[in-house]
């Protein structure tokens, strides 16, 4: 449905009270978005409400873009890439852990939080 640009969508975030519908002619505008969305996560958890951003983001998504638009190449390759090191226990990139690149590090410690939040909400729903 919103596969090609331009389209519009209601967006799910309250402006002033109201959910526009915007028109969106890039990724940039979809991107714009999910910074409302993060913006209001946030929000919403200095409230005292202990809401996931990733999830917030993941959920709302389909209601004004397609996931492809956020889901890049780099990002299948890095995925790829966690997927294998952590089936054949080999590192990411040459060295010892101390050497491997911050970045991957930051990445692989979040690809794993999300796979074990996915794990827990599964068991949970009895799924």
């Amino acid at each position: 449905m919103y596969h090609t640009y331009p389209y519009k969508a209601q967006i799910p975030v309250l402006i002033e009270g109201k959910y526009e519908t915007r028109t969106f002619t890039s990724k940039d505008d979809v991107w714009g978005v999910i910074d409302l969305i993060i913006a209001e996560t946030k929000e919403e958890n200095k409230k005292g409400s202990s809401f996931n951003i990733a999830s917030s983001v993941m959920a709302q998504l389909p209601f004004f873009a397609c996931s492809n638009v956020i889901m890049d190449q780099k990002a299948q390759q890095d995925i790829s890439r966690f997927m294998y090191v952590r089936n054949f226990n080999v590192p990411a990139y040459n060295g010892s852990y101390g050497e491997q690149p911050k970045k991957w590090v930051e990445k692989s410690f979040l690809l794993n939080n999300l796979i074990e939040r996915q794990k827990a909400k599964v068991m949970k729903d009895g799924r």
